[in-house]
């Protein structure tokens, strides 16, 4: 009985020797990893109020911002955590293997999403056009009514829905018809050799004058654009309201083409 007691103790002060060497060894280290881990959840928390307001003052779009603060908030706690893993002493070496792997698969796997991600984040950011433009994209003319993460939908003037892929819009041209304010409607009509040009260009300002919704400045320029063997081309270019400019088109042209016959010009 005696011996069993003396065993017992001499495992229990083994035991205790061990856990204090233990605490001794690593006790500073998993207390510096605390004092970290609460430190960097404090800056965190900082460094994301601070990231929504300076959003806020540079009015970053509405469906990026939520994005941006979500992915760097989630960066930065990954990184604070592996960084108290390293404090204290925590061997990365398979996370590290199994991360990269993994990364790699899913860079494979979905490398043409990825690419409509990172492009649909510099459309937001760098803003070559915004919700409520004309755009002249992939073949379609349209307006835009919304710019997502990782495609851009337009509006066709026949109320067609287009979907494009941001990857496509970043990497070809685009023609934002609508950005300056305003079009120039530029309009072409033939005459023979007979008819009188001073007339003509009578007949198009008052055409001008009384059609509605054409701009003032810059002013109206009629000229003869080019003469063919069998007449000659008059061009008259005013400007309009770039968002109504196929409306205007239409009804100028009608108007001119219906002066034209009162005014008996063949």
């Amino acid at each position: 009985m005696i011996n069993l007691l003396v065993f017992g103790n001499m495992d229990i002060d083994k035991f205790y020797d061990k856990s204090l060497d233990w605490i001794l060894l690593h006790g500073p280290k998993i207390l510096t990893g605390i004092v970290i881990l609460i430190i960097g959840q404090w800056l965190i928390k900082v460094i994301k109020n601070w990231l929504g307001n300076f959003f806020i003052r540079q009015n970053v779009n509405a469906s990026l911002a939520p994005f941006l603060l979500s992915l760097i908030a989630t960066s930065l706690q990954v990184l604070l955590i592996v960084a108290v893993m390293q404090v204290m002493g925590i061997q990365m070496t398979i996370f590290a293997a199994i991360i990269a792997s993994f990364g790699v698969a899913a860079g494979l796997a979905l490398s043409g999403t990825l690419q409509n991600f990172a492009c649909g984040v510099l459309i937001l950011l760098l803003r070559p056009f915004k919700v409520g433009d004309n755009i002249l994209a992939q073949g379609q003319d349209g307006i835009v009514s919304s710019i997502q993460i990782f495609y851009t939908i337009l509006t066709t003037f026949d109320n067609k829905t287009v979907i494009i892929p941001n990857g496509k819009l970043s990497n070809e041209l685009i023609i934002n018809l609508s950005r300056q304010g305003k079009r120039r409607l530029d309009i072409q009509v033939k005459f023979p050799f007979t008819s009188d040009l001073l007339k003509i260009q009578e007949v198009i300002k008052l055409t001008v004058d009384k059609t509605e919704n054409l701009l003032k400045d810059p002013s109206i320029n009629i000229g003869v654009s080019s003469i063919e063997p069998d007449g000659f081309i008059v061009i008259v270019e005013v400007w309009v309201d770039a968002l109504n400019y196929n409306q205007i088109k239409n009804a100028f042209q009608q108007q001119l083409l219906l002066d034209f016959k009162a005014a008996e010009l063949r």
